[in-house]
């Protein structure tokens, strides 16, 4: 039943996607439009070259629209956009069901999902932070966690850690909304908990209202590592008909994250803009967070990508007959050397 659902949810984000595409159909070739699936420091590096204006540097324009969940890579597939931040999950579901993307930057290479629940809520159902992650997330049982969209790594995550726990997934009921919406309803007590990559688990967190359920960032499973969590994909074609422009968007990438590392309270600063309800200190926090799984070189493996499936199929989003025979051709290193 729910994957009816889903398969009906994804046709219905295509035929929007689709309906995007005359607007990008004749880009010139120095311009694209990067989509991400929801604000969050995920999308940081991105985030930085367009507020740093680093496309220009590399004589190219994007820009960053935002398309929820996976409608954001389905507007790649689509044509609509011409390159996406999506996880390596999604990316391999896609090419398991003949729609293959290359993925060109790899700008997160650890889980970057948290899962936070009502301290209260934990409490009673006797949680110790100490404990093995599967015994912290028997708390979730039950309760009503917000994720950002349906079949998203996000929601995947929450599943796989579910059956990390040793119950079904489907014990949990899922919430479906935006992130500054997780945090209103989680305040009026409307949904038990959340899912969500930082900044936004943290303010629950600093305020000392929830406690942490599972943490990918701090190794929330051992046994995801590395992993394929987010990258920049596009299609194979666009990569040789405008081979310069994925070069650019490499190297634009490429001077981004060396200005998360090199100059961090100037990029937290820039970073920060874009998120004004998110206080100072939950602020820093989920910085430190993202800097634990941003990889320097930006580089991508087969071993990530094994990862990534090996969680999609765990976590039921993907039939085991559905798994890829090889990696070999999702990805290339070439354009971020």
């Amino acid at each position: 039943m729910m994957e009816t659902a889903v398969r009906r949810l994804v046709a219905a984000l295509i035929a929007v996607a689709a309906t995007l595409a005359p607007a990008y159909a004749q880009q010139p070739s120095n311009e694209a439009v990067m989509a991400v699936p929801v604000s969050g420091l995920a999308f940081g590096l991105g985030y930085l070259a367009d507020d740093l204006n680093l496309w220009a540097k590399h004589g190219i324009k994007v820009k960053t629209v935002q398309i929820s969940g996976i409608g954001a890579m389905n507007s790649v597939i689509a044509g609509s956009t011409d390159f996406t931040q999506s996880s390596g999950s999604a990316v391999t579901r896609a090419a398991a069901r003949g729609q293959r993307l290359l993925a060109i930057v790899g700008t997160i290479n650890r889980p970057s999902a948290q899962i936070v629940l009502r301290k209260e809520l934990a409490e009673a159902a006797g949680y110790d932070p100490k404990a093995p992650l599967a015994k912290r997330a028997q708390a979730l049982r039950g309760r009503t966690i917000a994720v950002d969209a349906v079949n998203s790594v996000i929601h995947a995550y929450l599943r796989y850690i579910a059956t990390k726990a040793g119950f079904n997934p489907e014990e949990i009921r899922v919430a479906v909304m935006q992130p500054p919406n997780m945090l209103a309803a989680f305040q009026a007590k409307q949904i038990d908990g959340l899912t969500m990559a930082p900044p936004w688990v943290q303010g629950p967190l600093a305020a000392g209202t929830a406690v942490l359920i599972a943490s990918g960032p701090d190794g929330d499973p051992q046994d995801l590592w590395p992993f394929a969590n987010t990258m920049v994909a596009t299609k194979p074609e666009t990569c040789v008909k405008r081979k310069a422009l994925c070069e650019a968007v490499g190297r634009t990438f490429r001077d981004a994250v060396a200005f998360l590392f090199d100059r961090p309270d100037e990029a937290s600063a820039i970073l920060k803009k874009r998120f004004p309800q998110v206080d100072d200190r939950q602020f820093a926090l989920a910085m430190a967070d993202m800097r634990k799984i941003t990889p320097r070189d930006l580089m991508l493996s087969p071993a990530g990508f094994a990862n990534a499936e090996r969680f999609n199929i765990e976590a039921g989003l993907l039939k085991p007959e559905e798994k890829l025979k090889s990696y070999d051709n999702l990805f290339t290193g070439e354009f971020v050397r």
